[in-house]
């Protein structure tokens, strides 16, 4: 994980950055993650953050071996009464090296995705690394559904990463799959995989319907 972490520690200190002046009335703004406004979305973060793998276990036994529940406990574990105080916490635990145990690349995943969860319904942008996103993009691809990836949302379809260097695209090709092509950045191809929706125009292509409905 040695080459994953300095992005993922770069992303926490930008977003962080990028909350110091947003005023309390914003918080309770909804996130792209459903359900979630964008105070407990940062406070997912700090609880993510904060896990070992041990107490990643412990936890998910304590919550039944649900993985909603685990979340839900742990955002109200670090989601503290006043915003700034929670951004301090994030901020606090921003360079830790801890995780659940699980691929390196869901730190990136983590990073990006929960990122515009709470960046673009804040009308936030940040201009993210191109290598780590199309990192986070091939894991998301490799991964079920039910375990959080987005490979059968793209079952079928054949991405293309328009920003991406054509030779750092998996397997070498101008795109990733078989089937309808859906073509826009990889960072609108990794929000729509991972469930999230994106802004029209961000993906074009015979397959951007299935992929986004």
């Amino acid at each position: 994980m040695t080459e994953i972490w300095p992005v993922v520690h770069a992303e926490r200190r930008a977003l962080a950055r990028d909350l110091a002046n947003v005023p309390a009335s914003r918080w309770a703004t909804p996130s792209l993650c459903p359900g979630w406004d964008v105070h407990d979305v940062l406070a997912h973060l700090v609880d993510d953050a904060s896990t070992t793998r041990l107490g990643f276990l412990r936890r998910l036994a304590a919550a039944g071996f649900d993985f909603d529940r685990c979340n839900a406990r742990g955002i109200a574990r670090e989601r503290r009464a006043d915003p700034r105080d929670t951004l301090a916490a994030f901020r606090a635990v921003s360079g830790r090296t801890t995780s659940a145990p699980a691929p390196p690349a869901t730190r990136l995943v983590e990073a990006f995705v929960h990122g515009e969860d709470i960046r673009r319904p804040l009308a936030l942008t940040r201009r993210y690394p191109a290598g780590p996103v199309l990192e986070a993009l091939r894991h998301q691809l490799r991964t079920s559904g039910r375990l959080g990836g987005g490979r059968d949302r793209a079952a079928g379809l054949r991405l293309v990463p328009a920003d991406a260097d054509p030779g750092a695209v998996l397997g070498g090709g101008i795109g990733i799959g078989t089937g309808p092509e859906v073509r826009g950045s990889a960072l609108a191809l990794l929000l729509a995989v991972s469930g999230r929706p994106v802004d029209p125009g961000e993906l074009t292509g015979p397959g951007a319907g299935e992929l986004t409905r």
